[in-house]
């Protein structure tokens, strides 16, 4: 892979070159003079890390404003799930397309997909330059025998792993999957070294079901089928965790996993609010997701990210906030670092030896001046329009705002999304 000298970008307040060899920050300095690499003049630029979406369902963007405002259960029985049902692999193709685009504008090089047909998405992954954990979805509820076997099959094999998709097993949440269902996904993902990946506590009903037909929370479930019992669980990644008691705090802190927020779906669907002070209180990792577009409705990490900080401050139920609670750096190290931690990859942050991911921000962007702190007004001012352009893996794969092919992107999705409507 060629060189990369990004000349004269602004990090961490200071004027700077970086280079890039390959797919890593090679060389961070005041000056840096080389031949032979391809320069790009970045005068009146910063460079900042991009975000990592830790939880998504991509394809999903094709129900983008179908069937809002409903209850998660009646949303997902009567709406969404008889919408996916007509989803073949082309459209979840588009859907995830249409995804990508809108990330990659957004300043996300990585997302973690539950999902479907998932070697459709991970061509579409592929072909737009980003960064995924693919889920092999598993949910022996709303999958046929053949099916489930397959996925095992499939998750066994290693199938279409490559550079910058990597597979993860994905049990879809506890009230989709029987007891033996969930132990298999455990035993695989420990024999075959895979990321583990679900839904946990999202809804009080889910809580209280999972008591009912288990004796015990989602989380102490886990822990029964084995999942915390090594460094399975320091590879374990939870999505929502609205619900968590005092004990499944300490479970998840104690065994080294990753809670993902995503709290923009978790208000829409009126599911809650997680305990974000307490969970940081415990020294539980953390990251940041969008869910997915039906429920969000944007992949907008950007979005996402401030809204998690300022719910942090307020400290619900009781409402006495605390304002220094989650500051604005804390909060993009929990979108950028701690995504990619998460899911093992080593990026997330603009230094020497890191994978070469990064967003180039225009400083005269109108939510970024007056500068007296980038940081601070990237989380709480900025939006996308201060993107110039986006880097995956030492790559352009957005420059000046631009990324090749989106206007076909915009139309396919379109067309499919309105004739998947008017056969449901």
């Amino acid at each position: 892979m060629a060189k990369l000298l990004l000349k004269s970008v602004v990090l961490d307040g200071k004027q700077k070159d970086v280079l890039i060899d390959g797919n890593k920050f090679s060389k961070i300095a005041d000056s840096i003079q080389l031949d032979g690499a391809f320069q790009v003049d970045c005068s009146g630029l910063a460079i900042l890390p991009p975000f990592y979406n830790a939880h998504n369902h991509a394809a999903m963007t094709l129900l983008r404003g179908y069937a809002d405002d409903l209850p998660l259960f009646t949303w997902l029985q009567k709406h969404v799930w008889p919408f996916e049902a007509k989803m073949g692999g082309d459209e979840i193709e588009i859907g995830s397309r249409l995804a990508a685009l809108e990330m990659i504008k957004s300043g996300t090089v990585f997302f973690s997909d539950m999902y479907w047909k998932r070697e459709r998405t991970i061509k579409v992954v592929e072909e737009m330059g980003m960064r995924a954990a693919i889920g092999v979805t598993i949910a022996d509820q709303l999958t046929a025998p053949d099916g489930l076997r397959d996925n095992f099959r499939f998750l066994r094999e290693h199938r279409y792993e490559s550079e910058r998709v990597h597979l993860c097993v994905m049990p879809h949440a506890v009230y989709t999957n029987s007891e033996k269902t969930m132990a298999t996904c455990v035993q695989i993902a420990r024999e075959e070294g895979y990321v583990f990946h679900t839904h946990l506590s999202e809804t009080l009903d889910e809580v209280n079901n999972c008591k009912r037909d288990f004796g015990c929370t989602p989380t102490e479930l886990w822990k029964r089928l084995g999942l915390f019992d090594d460094d399975l669980g320091k590879r374990s990644v939870f999505a929502h965790c609205v619900y968590l008691s005092e004990s499944d705090m300490l479970t998840l802190a104690e065994a080294g996993a990753t809670i993902v927020f995503v709290c923009s779906s978790n208000l829409k669907l009126g599911s809650g609010i997680p305990n974000i002070p307490a969970i940081l209180k415990k020294g539980i990792k953390t990251a940041i997701g969008t869910d997915g577009a039906s429920s969000n409705n944007t992949l907008d990490m950007h979005q996402e990210t401030k809204l998690v900080s300022l719910l942090a401050k307020v400290n619900l139920p009781n409402h006495q906030g605390n304002v220094e609670m989650l500051p604005a750096q804390q909060a993009l190290y929990m979108a950028t670092r701690g995504g990619a931690l998460a899911y093992g990859i080593d990026g997330g942050e603009i230094a020497e030896g890191r994978l070469a991911d990064a967003l180039l921000v225009h400083l005269d962007n109108p939510r970024l001046v007056p500068c007296h702190n980038l940081v601070s007004n990237w989380i709480y001012s900025a939006d996308s329009t201060a993107i110039d352009s986006v880097i995956c893996n030492g790559k352009f794969i957005m420059t000046h705002g631009h990324i090749d092919g989106e206007e076909e992107i915009l139309k396919d999705a379109e067309k499919c999304a309105k004739r998947l409507a008017s056969s449901c």
